[in-house]
């Protein structure tokens, strides 16, 4: 099994930085995509930011220039560089990876994070 383990949320001001870690642990064979999601207040959960095992990304266009996403293969971790930090960016932020737990599986597996509060000021 695989968990997912979330940190780096805070409270900053508005154009403040924070940095999300999330790092996969367990029974991992390969990863293919990892992701940024993320539910703001009383809003349904919408995509950030993702990147393939390839290492190309995409970004939601509210975010496109602020944000970075990141990986650290070895670590099996992904981040999230939020710079230029907006109040309409607070929210709940989850990491999502798609996970090939072994060679014989017949598929890989969605796990998500548990979810880090991000909120900023105005």
């Amino acid at each position: 099994q695989v968990q997912l383990v979330e940190s780096g949320g805070g409270l900053v001001q508005s154009g403040g930085s924070l940095r999300l870690s999330c790092a996969a642990f367990g029974s991992i064979f390969s990863i293919n995509a990892m992701g940024w999601y993320r539910r703001p207040p009383g809003k349904e959960r919408e995509l950030v930011a993702r990147i393939t095992s390839g290492g190309g990304t995409g970004y939601a266009e509210s975010v496109k220039g602020r944000f970075t996403i990141l990986r650290d293969i070895a670590k099996n971790t992904v981040y999230l560089q939020m710079n230029s930090l907006e109040p309409e960016d607070t929210a709940v932020y989850y990491c999502n990876v798609n996970i090939r737990s072994t060679w014989y599986a017949a598929s890989a597996n969605e796990y998500w994070g548990q979810g880090t509060q991000v909120t900023v000021s105005s």
